[in-house]
Parts: structure tokens; C-alpha cells; sequence
């Protein structure tokens, strides 16, 4: 909800431009200094309590990355691409397989077939009336593949590139959620200090207030200046409302970036973390180890692998075999066991051009993965360089505020003086608090946007967004 700054209309000095600190926009328009309490604080903000549980930086990024959905479903697609890595290696092991059935049947081939297995053949037996045979059969085979074109070869290859690639997508995960944490954190940070502004406003204005009844009992002042101090203390304290009421909206919000059940519970971060004392400015410029970067890298060699894989169905494949089989008959009342050994050689000649479309579909599939990479490779170096100038930016912002809080600090104070003097109007009060009040919040603000601009200038950079201690 957005909230106006009102003054006396015969003031000068209330109707100065006041700057409005929302996204990137720095021109000076009337009436809306507490906008940024509104519009940011409501997306922005937790609230505080006496017996809230104690939150760092390291054990909310502990928590994170344990409970929450966004690293449990990196680790849950890092094991899906491991497992692909062991049903690769089963190609250089043996296939062992054992079979039984029991079969009932008039049929003479079929018949004659289980009289044969059963070693139960006799001259007496007439091969077109063999009568009802029985059969039951138990076999076992051991199967390995000698050649496969280096299909399997490729197939491995394949896989192993596919869990590299896994795993840099959780390393990726990590640090996106390592990012969102502090991110929260220092919103967190951001709205608190934000309230004491406001909270500060309001006691300014009611010490002002005070000043202005007493001035008016005695005859000095307009109604009309009174009634403009009390409408303003009236917005404000609507302003320091908002706030509280963002703040308790963003408890949640950062219980949710945790992985944890969205409740009232209250969250407190610690007064001293020394995490944010890790926080350094790097000096690299190199991005080549994004796991993003590392991880495109993975799934390339990966698509070439399985173009060699598409161009083993042009090879021969070799195998080698045995069986060993038990069959026995009740109905003959005999039983025997067999066993059979080989190598069998297939070959390809023409498959309709099925092979030559999947190498080209693997091939087609190397340029795009390919092409992804290097987009992927010009789009991080551009977004480093965004956030080494993002970063740069705030430090300077930094500066510049620190200098205008103190600056509206000296003249909220001689303001105060001078009213309480009867030396200048209402409505310079009120421009005198407003813009002090307005100088701390955009100090506040430059503060923390210089610590997101650092995480995600580390984070740009392929560095862990939080130093480990």
C-alpha cells in the first residue's frame, strides 16, 4: 500500500523532492519517502522476538542445504545418474539366468522333442501317435558379451560424463541456495533496521508534536501546523504498521528458503555473525570453473560418447554362451541333463537406415550441447562483469550514504532547535525528519545491497557464495 508524505500547504520546505529507493530509479519526487518501507519491507522483512530461535549464517545454509526440496532433488538426480553408471558396467560382466517350465503336450514334434531330453526314445514309440508327454524343464545359462562394437565402451563413457554432470548441477544447487539464504538473511537485516528508522521517525515526531501543542496552547501557532504534525505522525506510524506487518509476512518466506514448515514461529538471526566477516571481494576474473560451465563440459563429452555408441550398430557383435538343462517326465517316468556351449556372431548388413539416423541424430545432438556451452560461457562472463560493476556500484552507494545520514542527522538536530525556538515552521520539521529518515533507510539499504552484491558477485565468479570458516 503506498504511503504519502503530506505537508502544510504554505510550506516551501516541506515540498521538497524526496527520493523514492525502489529498483533503480534515483529522481526526487514530493511526498514519497516511506514508499520504500511499504514496497520493500512487505516483500522483505522478519520479525523479531525475545525468544525466537537464534539463527547464523553457517547453520541456516546447513539447514538449506539438508532440508530443503531444491538440494534434495539435485542429490536424488545425482543417485538416478550414478545408478546409469552401474547398469553401464554390467556390460563386462557375466549373465547368469535360470528357467524352468512344465509343459503337457500330444503334439508329435513337441512330444518327440521331450522324449529325446528325457533319453526315453524306443523303437515302440510311433511318431505320429506319441500319446500325452509331460516335460518339466530347468535350465541355467551363462552368457558374456566378447565384442560389442564398443557400444558399451561408449556406454560407459556416457554415463560416467552423466553423473559428472550431476554432480555439477549439485554443486550449482548448493550455491544458488547458499545465495538465497544470506539473501534472506540480510533482507532480514534489511527490514529490521528499517523499522528502528521508522520507529525513530515516530518518536521524532512526537517529541515535535509535543513541542507544537505546547506552542499552540500558548498562542503561537496555527491550528493548522498542529494538525499537519499530528496527519504526519498519523502516516508514519501507518508506515512503521506496514513495516511490522511485512516483516512478519518474511519470517515465513525465509522459514520457507530454509526447506522448513512455513509457521509463526519467530526468527532470530545472531546480533554478531561472523560469516558476514568472511565475506571478501575476490580478486579472480576467471569464470571458467561455473559448475554450470564444468557441467555443460560433462554432458558433452557425454554426447560425443554416444555417437561412437550409435556408430558401434554398424560393428559385429560377439557373445559367448552355455546352458546346462535338466528335463524330467512322469508320464515315461524318465529324467536326463544336457548342456550346451557356443559363440555366436551378429552382424548388421541393412537396417533400413535406422543406424545412420541415430548417428545423426547423435551428432546433431554434440552441435546443440555444444552451442549450449559456449552461449552458456558468453552469458557467465556477461554476468560476472554485471556483478563486479553491481558490486562496485554499491560500495560506492555505500559511501555516499554514510555521508548524507550524518549530514541529516546535523540538520534534523539544528531543525529541532530552531523549532523549539519558534525559529522555523512546521513543515520544516517535517522535511527535516523526513529526509533524516530517508538518509538512514537508504544507509541501511546500501549496506546490505553491498553484502548481496558481494555473494552474488562470489557466486558469479564460481566461488562458494559463503567462505567456509
Amino acid at each position: 500500500m503506498p504511503l504519502h508524505l503530506s505537508v502544510c500547504r504554505r510550506s516551501t520546505e516541506a515540498d521538497r523532492r524526496l527520493p523514492r529507493v525502489i529498483g533503480a530509479q534515483r529522481r526526487w519526487r514530493p511526498g514519497f519517502a516511506f514508499r520504500i518501507v511499504a514496497g520493500l519491507i512487505l516483500a522483505t522483512g522478519v520479525g523479531a522476538s525475545l525468544h525466537a530461535e537464534m539463527w547464523t549464517l553457517d547453520r541456516a545454509v546447513a539447514t538449506a542445504l539438508e532440508q530443503s526440496p531444491d538440494a534434495r532433488l539435485a542429490r536424488a538426480r545425482v543417485e538416478g545418474a550414478r545408478a546409469l553408471v552401474e547398469q553401464s558396467r554390467s556390460a563386462w560382466m557375466p549373465q547368469l539366468s535360470v528357467a524352468s517350465r512344465y509343459t503337457v503336450t500330444n503334439s508329435p514334434m513337441m512330444a518327440f522333442g521331450s522324449i529325446l531330453n528325457q533319453r526315453a526314445f524306443s523303437n515302440t514309440i510311433d511318431f505320429n501317435q506319441p500319446g500325452q508327454i509331460d516335460n518339466l524343464n530347468a535350465t541355467g545359462t551363462v552368457a558374456y558379451n566378447i565384442y560389442s562394437g564398443g557400444r558399451a565402451t561408449a556406454g560407459r563413457t556416457a554415463a560416467r560424463e552423466g553423473a559428472e554432470a550431476a554432480d555439477r548441477d549439485l554443486h550449482t544447487a548448493h550455491q544458488q541456495l547458499t545465495a538465497e539464504v544470506i539473501k534472506a538473511a540480510l533482507d532480514l537485516r534489511k527490514a529490521r533496521e528499517a523499522v528502528l528508522a521508522v520507529e525513530g521517525g515516530v518518536k521524532a515526531y512526537e517529541a515535535a508534536l509535543g513541542v507544537a501543542q505546547s506552542r499552540f496552547e500558548a498562542g503561537q501557532m496555527l491550528k493548522s501546523d498542529l494538525l499537519s504534525l499530528e496527519v504526519q505522525l498519523a502516516q508514519t506510524r501507518e508506515s512503521l504498521s506496514a513495516a511490522r506487518h511485512g516483516a512478519a509476512l518474511a519470517a515465513r518466506a525465509f522459514r520457507f528458503v530454509l526447506g522448513l514448515d512455513v509457521s509463526e514461529e519467530p526468527v532470530e538471526l545472531a546480533a554478531d555473525d561472523p560469516a558476514l566477516d568472511r565475506l571478501a571481494v575476490p580478486d579472480m576474473r576467471d569464470t571458467s570453473q561455473r559448475p554450470e560451465l564444468l557441467g555443460l563440459q560433462a554432458r558433452l563429452r557425454a554426447a560425443e560418447a554416444m555417437v561412437n555408441a550409435a556408430q558401434g550398430g554398424r560393428r559385429p557383435t560377439v557373445n559367448a554362451f552355455a546352458s546346462y538343462q535338466y528335463d524330467r517326465g512322469w508320464e515315461l517316468g524318465r529324467d536326463a541333463t544336457g548342456w550346451l556351449a557356443g559363440i555366436s556372431v551378429d552382424l548388421n548388413v541393412f537396417d533400413g537406415g535406422q543406424t545412420s539416423g541415430k548417428i545423426r541424430q547423435s551428432r546433431a545432438e554434440v552441435a546443440q550441447v555444444r552451442e549450449m556451452l559456449r552461449k552458456a560461457t558468453l552469458g557467465i562472463a556477461l554476468e560476472a562483469e554485471r556483478a563486479r560493476l553491481a558490486h562496485a556500484d554499491a560500495v560506492e552507494r555505500l559511501a555516499v550514504t554514510g555521508s548524507a545520514v550524518a549530514q541529516a542527522d546535523e540538520s534534523a538536530a539544528l531543525t529541532r532547535a530552531r523549532f523549539e525556538k519558534q525559529a522555523v515552521l512546521t513543515a520544516d520539521v517535517i522535511g527535516a525528519e523526513t529526509r533524516l529518515i530517508e538518509a538512514r533507510l537508504r544507509r541501511t539499504f546500501a549496506a546490505v545491497d553491498e553484502r548481496l552484491a558481494l555473494v552474488e558477485l562470489r557466486r558469479a565468479l564460481g566461488l562458494n557464495p559463503l567462505p567456509t570458516p
